[in-house]
Order: C-alpha cells, then sequence, then structure tokens
C-alpha cells in the first residue's frame, strides 16, 4: 500500500496546481469587471481583483512583467491575486508595465485564450489613505452614516467617526489641510450640532452661526498655512422632479463666502463675496494660500428659476497677514458664454492646474447627469474636458493627492445610482489617463454595497484622533461661539 502514496499525492498536487491549460488563441480582449484594461496604477495600490463577465467552467490569469510572472487560477469566477505576490509583481514593473493574459473555458465549450489585458505602473506612488463618507442616498432621512478612511495599499477600511456613536446625527463635509491627516474639520449637524476641528490631539467644537452669517458655516477649504478656512454660507433647498432625469435638485436661495481664522475663532469677509445680489459659494485656496477660487452666479428668485443660474469660475486675492482680500473679482470660465455651469473647484497641490465639474445649471451637480469634469491650465488659462474621465452618468467632487498626479472624483457611471470613486493618473501637461475603480478584497463589494461613497478626499496618512474623543466631544462639549469682525 505505500508504494501507491506518491502516485497519487503526485496526482492530487497536479490537480490542484496553477498549470495553465492550452486553448485557442483569439484575437479578444477580455472582458472583465472591474475594467482594469489599459488603466494606468501606482506602485503602492491594492491588489486588483476581478472576474470575467460571463460564466466559466476553469480560468486563468498569467500577470506577467519582464520575466517575472504569477499565475492565478480563478476562484468562483473571480481573480484574487495574492496581496505578497501583487506587491513583489509590482516592485517590478514600476515604470512599465503588467500583462493578463487569461485562458479561460465556458461551461460547454472549449478553452480560448485571449489578448491580454494591459497595466501601465506609473513612477510616481498614491497618498496611502482616502478618507470618505458612507450614506444611503436617502436625500431627506438618514440612518446609520460615517465618515471611513481607507488603505490604498491593501483592502482596510476603518471609522473616523460613526454616527451611532452620536445618536444618529448628520455628519458631512469633512475636510484636510493639504492632505494631512492630523489637521482636519467636519460639520456635526442636527442633535449635538457644531463643527468639529482637529488639530493633532487637540480637538475643538464650534458654533458657526453669528448674527450676521444667513447659516452656519458650509463648504469647506483650508488655507496651506493651517491657519485659515475659507467656507460658504448658504441658504440650501431641495426639491423633487416627478419627470425628470436628475431626480434631485440640490439650490441655494442665498449663499456667501466668508473666511474663519482658527487662532481667533473669528470670521472675515469682504462686501466682493459677501452680497446679496450674487450666489458665492464652494471656495477653495490656492496651494500658495495667496488666491481664494469660488463659484459666483447672478442672484435669481429662487426656486422657480433654478433652471436659470449658471456658475462662472471666479477668484480674488487673499492677504493671510493682514486677513484682506483684493479689490477686485477676476473670472476663469465664464458661465453666461458658454450657457454651462461651474462646482466643485479644486487647485492640484502644485498649483499647475484647477479642475471643476461642469454642468448645464446650477452648483449641486452631483445629482446631475451631464455633469462632467473639467481642467484649467492655470499658466495658460486655457480650459479643456476631462474626457478620458467622464461618462453618460454622473462626474462629481473630486480631490488632488499630495503630489498632483492623482485624483480621485466621484462617479455614478457603474449604475447610476451610488457614487463610487475612481483614480486616475494625471501627468506633467494636465493630461489624464484612463480611470480605475478603488480596488477590494471581493468582486461583488459595489454590487451589493447600499451606500455611496461621498466627498473622497486623499490623505497622506491614518488619522490619529480617536473615534471615542471625537465622539465625547460632540456629546458633552456646548461648543466655541465664533464672532464676526467688522
Amino acid at each position: 500500500m505505500k508504494y501507491l502514496i506518491f502516485p497519487v499525492v503526485a496526482i492530487l498536487l497536479w490537480g490542484c496546481s496553477n498549470r495553465v491549460p492550452e486553448g485557442r488563441q483569439t484575437d479578444r480582449i477580455p472582458l472583465v469587471y472591474p475594467d482594469y484594461n489599459d488603466v494606468t496604477i501606482p506602485p503602492n495600490i491594492a491588489p486588483l481583483r476581478f472576474a470575467m463577465t460571463n460564466p466559466l467552467e476553469e480560468a486563468y490569469a498569467v500577470f506577467s512583467t519582464g520575466s517575472f510572472s504569477e499565475t492565478v487560477k480563478a476562484s468562483k469566477g473571480e481573480f484574487k491575486i495574492s496581496e505578497s505576490a501583487w506587491k513583489n509583481i509590482l516592485k517590478k514593473a514600476v515604470g512599465q508595465c503588467i500583462t493578463v493574459t487569461i485562458t479561460a473555458k465556458a461551461k460547454d465549450g472549449e478553452a480560448e485564450k485571449y489578448l491580454p489585458l494591459k497595466i501601465n505602473v506609473s513612477k510616481e506612488p498614491i497618498d496611502p489613505y482616502i478618507a470618505y463618507r458612507l450614506i444611503e442616498p436617502g436625500y431627506e432621512l438618514w440612518n446609520e452614516m460615517g465618515i471611513y478612511q481607507r488603505n490604498l495599499e491593501n483592502f482596510e477600511q476603518r471609522p473616523i467617526l460613526e454616527n451611532r456613536l452620536t445618536d444618529k446625527n448628520c455628519m458631512n463635509c469633512h475636510s484636510f489641510c493639504m492632505q494631512n491627516p492630523d489637521l482636519a474639520l467636519f460639520h456635526v449637524r442636527a442633535k449635538h450640532a457644531g463643527t468639529i476641528l482637529v488639530n493633532g490631539k487637540k480637538i475643538e467644537k464650534l458654533n458657526t452661526k453669528t448674527p450676521e452669517t444667513i447659516s452656519n458655516l458650509v463648504y469647506p477649504s483650508w488655507h496651506p498655512s493651517g491657519k485659515f478656512v475659507a467656507f460658504s454660507v448658504n441658504s440650501t433647498k431641495q426639491s423633487f422632479h416627478t419627470n425628470d432625469p436628475n431626480r434631485i435638485e440640490v439650490f441655494d436661495e442665498a449663499s456667501d463666502v466668508v473666511v474663519y481664522d482658527v487662532e481667533k475663532h473669528e470670521i472675515v469677509t469682504d462686501s466682493l463675496i459677501f452680497s446679496t445680489s450674487v450666489f458665492e459659494t464652494f471656495p477653495t485656496f490656492s496651494p500658495d494660500g495667496k488666491t481664494l477660487y469660488f463659484c459666483s452666479a447672478e442672484a435669481q428668485p429662487m426656486p422657480q428659476s433654478f433652471r436659470d443660474v449658471r456658475y462662472s469660475l471666479c477668484s480674488i486675492a487673499f492677504d493671510a497677514e493682514n486677513r484682506c482680500f483684493g479689490d477686485r473679482i477676476d473670472t476663469l470660465y465664464r458661465a453666461d458664454a458658454e450657457n454651462k455651469s461651474v462646482s466643485f473647484p479644486r487647485v492640484s497641490p502644485n498649483g499647475k492646474f484647477l479642475v471643476f465639474t461642469l454642468s448645464a445649471y446650477g452648483n449641486f451637480s452631483i445629482w446631475h447627469k451631464d455633469a462632467d469634469l473639467y481642467i484649467v491650465d492655470l499658466q495658460t488659462k486655457t480650459t479643456q474636458p476631462l474626457d478620458v474621465l467622464n461618462s453618460d452618468d454622473v462626474e462629481s467632487y473630486h480631490s488632488w493627492s499630495s503630489n498632483s498626479h492623482w485624483l480621485v472624483f466621484s462617479s455614478r457611471r457603474l449604475d447610476g445610482l451610488y457614487t463610487r470613486p475612481f483614480f486616475a493618473y494625471i501627468d506633467d501637461r494636465g493630461k489624464a489617463s484612463k480611470p480605475f475603480l478603488l480596488p477590494q478584497k471581493n468582486t461583488e463589494y459595489y454590487t451589493s454595497l447600499m451606500k455611496s461613497f461621498n466627498i473622497p478626499e486623499f490623505i497622506t496618512g491614518k488619522v490619529g484622533a480617536r473615534t471615542s474623543d471625537l465622539a465625547a466631544k460632540i456629546k458633552n462639549d456646548k461648543g466655541i461661539d465664533l464672532t464676526f469682525a467688522k
């Protein structure tokens, strides 16, 4: 009997091996989900795991770069390369590409060998984390939500804060100073309302409504010094369409732009960005802190004229030392000339480019199916659509990595309902590469997750503030009252 052991073991090992069978060569690229063919990825991204879109009996994928290769057998239709094998192949592919050759046998069919998928690997890394809110697209009501941080180099997701710890209130508009995970803020609405500002181990709760402003502070942008934060103040309303591709309409009845002095707990502004005749919103500082960009539209009677409101991209000088503004408004993109409307301007950290969302009207473009991403060269002042990033559905919120080579943006292209995070490489000329979906451990993750990724923001490390400390500050602190500087 002992003489039969070795042959039996050999047969078992052969049956469990990753030996790729011979297959008939085809002239087709395999259809895989997520679509990772011809994308550009950073050298420090989590494994790209995917599945064929058609049912298979057996399939193999050979990941190759140079003389190195790794064979992965599909399990339940998924190609799940291990983290260790993926890291090894990424190291060897920096500045080059990975090819993925799939041989697959469909049920009741012969094995076929497809043309290889191509995955380009850039030399520039990506910031190791992003932060985002997960929320059901429930419009007016919510139940469970949270702000989370995801390690982009693996599949680890951890909560920064979940509202189950703060009596189910709303939390939104998380923002970081120059991608710094330890200098941040977010708002808490409804019960325990306030703005939470985190500076290292110091946590403050702010009461941001003043007699002079129309609302609490809303959409934020940090000054690079960390000493100021630009905000809009907005009187916002929401309505629902019964017969329109854009299900929801969010609009401002009034809005202004202000700057918050972090050290003095004061709000400063100027009549040029604080007036009843103009809607001003979505401020964002330049990386040198000397320019404040924002969206501006002529005030209209609302809601009856919501389709007539179109925002231009404007800017004003800012002097941080004297807390004062320039004496004129400059316009980079004039809405009335193009019959379009700008939202979400964001400047690259190297100061070379600005990306904004463009749609037919209004400023809350996350439900506008025509919303696309555009890029401005701030040296030549030329504007171009980022066609390779845009789809037939919504592209909206976006943010830059600290090295100005990666953009993360929200898109509803997968199903028209939920926003998902996509990443794209941006070269030195502002040209974008084909975007890729945030990798997950399992390919069915996005089809089973009934929450949207909201406000994806790059951060250079893990947020240090403890969840318990944030929750305690929200629930137990009365907050610091802000003043409006005369």
